[in-house]
């Protein structure tokens, strides 16, 4: 099979995520970088380009040039899909014109700034007929692709209860902001959207709960803060109700001290308890009323993994693998698709358009229950 050929939008010099995406599809394997519009200014874009070794003719100073000259290329050398690594405000205008254009879309969470754009990026999915890819990463873990298994298998009972949180403290301090280019988007409403840690880190807290539950969140009761001086908040708490009936707690902040990238997230069922933690990524526990506490680990030819879970592990049984690997599976699982290859198991590999847009109403119901003091709001 031949590598999906991508251009990409955004992620040049100074840029964090640009990156991760470049080096998640290079270990996926099934995808090649052929050409870049990497800085919303021009020369900026070109030495970006020059330092990864593209093309200069295929380095390009917009998108708007890149989709234009790259569809009047042939057909075997133009490139096949876009990666959109932009400020989310960045997201809507490139995304729909790579998808008239008659390109595929694998955009970064979230999907973008506000639920009207999201919305005009899934109509024009459907105009086109088009395929567009989230990076919801932390679904991209084979633990928590066995943990949605085991829930769905039903063997536990019904989800009764939901304790996700993820805490970060790198905006802690009024200092952070200085110099740093990826504070400055991320607390700006004009280039996050009108959520600040909820729609960054809050939304892959709420996606993995729905990711791992197969359940929808209904209702939210939220109440989202800021510190001194900023205009967008950075710390939230939220109850919501699942559409199986079960409750949940959510937690999202940039500011609390000590924890550097704390995603955790606890299922309660009616017979077992499952608890899976980002930063120890390989082991999750399961946890029995009347029964010992299971330990399950990833890695090596674990037989009570599924076999198209064990297939997406790269290292040997003690060979941490985490966030670069998890997110090169999504690239691996959307790759694969682009090429026609049907996935196995339940879930194609990455996060949909349903799938993001449940997380863009997720945020506009926290924002509105926040601002009119905490009250329940249905999605």
């Amino acid at each position: 099979m031949s590598p999906v050929r991508y251009g990409m939008i955004g992620g040049g010099q100074g840029a964090f995520i640009g990156g991760v995406h470049r080096i998640a599809a290079r270990i996926a394997g099934n995808w090649t970088l052929a050409a870049g519009a990497l800085s919303s200014t021009p020369e900026k874009a070109r030495a970006s380009g020059a330092e990864l070794g593209l093309d200069p003719a295929r380095t390009y100073g917009s998108w708007a040039e890149m989709l234009e000259r790259e569809a009047q290329l042939p057909a075997d050398v133009r490139i096949e899909a876009v990666a959109i690594v932009t400020p989310n405000h960045m997201h809507a205008a490139p995304a729909i014109a790579a998808l008239e254009a008659g390109f595929d879309v694998i955009v970064d969470k979230p999907l973008a700034d506000s639920l009207a754009n999201a919305q005009a990026i899934a109509e024009a999915a459907e105009r086109t007929g088009r395929r567009v890819a989230i990076t919801h990463t932390y679904t991209g873990y084979p633990l928590v692709k066995q943990a949605r298994r085991l829930i769905a298998s039903g063997k536990f009972g019904k989800v009764r209860r939901v304790a996700v949180k993820y805490t970060q403290d790198w905006l802690s301090r009024a200092s952070d902001l200085e110099g740093n280019k990826q504070a400055a988007w991320r607390v700006d409403p004009a280039q996050s959207g009108d959520a600040g840690a909820f729609g960054d880190i809050g939304t892959h807290a709420a996606n993995l709960c729905e990711f791992i539950t197969g359940e929808r969140i209904t209702r939210i009761c939220a109440e989202l803060t800021m510190l001194p001086g900023r205009r967008i908040d950075d710390d939230g708490a939220a109850l919501f109700h699942l559409s199986g009936g079960g409750k949940g707690t959510l937690t999202a902040s940039q500011v609390l001290v000590g924890d550097i990238n704390d995603l955790a997230i606890s299922v309660y069922c009616d017979e077992a308890g499952l608890h899976w933690r980002q930063e120890q990524p390989n082991t999750m526990r399961i946890g029995y009323r009347d029964r010992p506490t299971e330990i399950w680990n990833a890695g090596g030819n674990r037989a009570y993994l599924d076999a198209d879970i064990l297939a997406i592990q790269r290292t040997p049984a003690g060979h941490p693998e985490g966030y670069l690997e998890a997110f090169a599976n999504i690239y691996q699982a959307f790759g694969n698709a682009l090429r026609g290859v049907k996935a196995e198991g339940d879930e194609p590999g990455y996060a949909t358009i349903s799938d993001t847009l449940a997380g863009m109403d997720f945020l506009r119901a926290s924002l509105e229950s926040s601002r009119k003091g905490a009250v329940w709001v249905d999605l």
